[in-house]
């Protein structure tokens, strides 16, 4: 890639209009880093939900060179929360402030929306990620994950905790949070009998890949 190649590039948010060309371009970008790939139902599932919440980096050929996907609910009765799901950049086009540019829309995005706390959580590769909204953003990454965890820091995240074999595959994570407003931490939220004890994985939790830019 040319050194001025990403002054070419737009950011647009997602149209379901040109739903079939998307999503199967997300798929295939999504797709290269992880090692259980997600079915069209999971990116369906983010879409017809919170297309609004979607934004994509397009270059001069209009080709799809990277993508961040979330949702925004509430959180057990408590705070809307923000997920940043899946976040990637195409190999060639990373180092580019792409991923960066595309997260700060997405959180934008939840703002605006009046999100309390925005959370990302990561898992499988070194490039991999996924994101949780509210007045705080929390995230988790693996230990090993050092290009999204300079990403995440950049944007004002700090490092919360560790958390021993967070992943399937046994790996450890931090948990990374970026406070919004004041008094988030204070909010209390509902019992939920059938989720995860506090600080435990979601098994099926999804992913965002952050590409250190």
């Amino acid at each position: 890639m040319s050194p001025d190649a990403s002054s070419a590039l737009r950011y647009v948010r997602y149209d379901s209009a040109r739903e079939n060309e998307y999503v199967a371009a997300m798929r295939q970008l999504i797709s290269k880093d992880l090692s259980e790939p997600y079915s069209i139902y999971v990116y369906r599932y983010f879409l017809y939900q919170w297309g609004d919440l979607c934004f994509l980096a397009m270059d001069d050929k209009d080709e799809m060179v990277g993508v961040v996907v979330s949702k925004l609910e509430p959180h057990r009765g408590g705070p809307l929360r923000g997920y940043i799901a899946m976040l990637a950049v195409r190999e060639e086009f990373r180092g580019q402030g792409i991923a960066t540019k595309l997260v700060r829309m997405a959180i934008d995005a939840m703002i605006e929306r009046d999100a309390d706390e925005v959370c990302v959580i990561g898992a499988g590769s070194a490039e991999q990620l996924l994101i949780c909204l509210t007045r705080q953003i929390v995230l988790e990454t693996e230990f090993t994950n050092t290009a999204a965890m300079k990403l995440y820091e950049r944007l004002g995240f700090l490092r919360s905790k560790g958390l021993h074999r967070y992943y399937l595959n046994g790996n450890s994570a931090y948990r990374l949070v970026l406070y919004l407003k004041e008094g988030v931490s204070s909010i209390r939220t509902a019992f939920d009998p059938y989720g995860p004890p506090p600080d435990m994985p979601h098994a099926t939790a999804g992913v965002t890949q952050g590409n250190g830019d």
